[in-house]
């Protein structure tokens, strides 16, 4: 079957990159995400992904123990970056060529953040992992996400939750008879108070009509399924 996004916006939250870890990164568990990337990589999907970083630090928690708000953000924002270079260094040991672009200048570790060169690293096969969110204070890697998809003209972002299949009614975890959506507009989604991603995120993505599959990363071959337009997850559209 032939892919029915041909690019797309990966948002992994820093967690996905634990494993079965209470903090930091799991290297076997980044190699499984490196692998399912592969898949769609094989494809010929151009492929971007942004990535957070509380498997590290949350800047707005690290606020609240009195660290000056706008600092603690800019923390968190180096968190990603550690994980964006770790992601980048799976992708390659699998064989998938990549790039880390940070929205803060690191350039001894990755290249700046330049619109019209992350394009062309896709248009060249390069997976493009995007660090540091938005490069300023107060922004989720949520909004990073919708904005870096705005710019690159994804079609989808895939948001790749762990052991969450979709958007559901209540927590599945803790409410066994917690209803699963297939389909939500993001008009309910904002109306239900549904935890997909923030209101400054969903209005960017919503307002550029790019639609949003929630979907469980763990879960083997999903990334690719969904690519390949099987019906999984929870789409959210305008």
């Amino acid at each position: 079957m032939p892919p029915k996004y041909s690019r797309v916006l990966l948002k992994l939250s820093g967690e996905a990159l634990q494993g079965d870890q209470s903090f930091g990164i799991s290297p076997s568990y980044t190699r499984y995400i490196a692998e399912e990337v592969r898949t769609v990589h094989e494809l010929g999907v151009q492929t971007a992904i942004v990535i957070g970083g509380g498997n590290w630090m949350r800047g707005a928690s690290v606020a609240e123990q009195g660290i000056e708000e706008a600092t603690a953000h800019y923390m968190g924002m180096l968190a990603m970056v550690i994980n964006a270079l770790a992601l980048r260094s799976a992708l390659e040991s699998v064989g998938v060529p990549a790039r880390v672009q940070s929205a803060v200048e690191i350039r001894a570790v990755a290249e700046p953040y330049i619109r019209l060169r992350a394009i062309r690293h896709l248009e060249k096969g390069r997976v493009v992992v995007f660090a540091a969110g938005t490069g300023n204070p107060f922004f989720t890697s949520d909004t990073a996400a919708a904005l870096r998809a705005a710019e690159i003209d994804a079609e989808v972002i895939l948001m790749g939750k762990n052991k969450v299949d979709g958007v559901y009614d209540a927590d599945p975890r803790v409410v066994p008879t917690a209803r699963k959506y297939a389909n939500l507009t993001y008009q309910e989604m904002l109306e239900k108070k549904l935890a997909v991603m923030d209101q400054t995120a969903a209005a960017l993505a919503a307002e550029r009509d790019i639609e949003i599959l929630v979907f469980d990363i763990s879960a083997a071959g999903a990334m690719k399924r969904a690519i390949l337009g099987e019906r999984i997850g929870t789409l959210v559209h305008a």
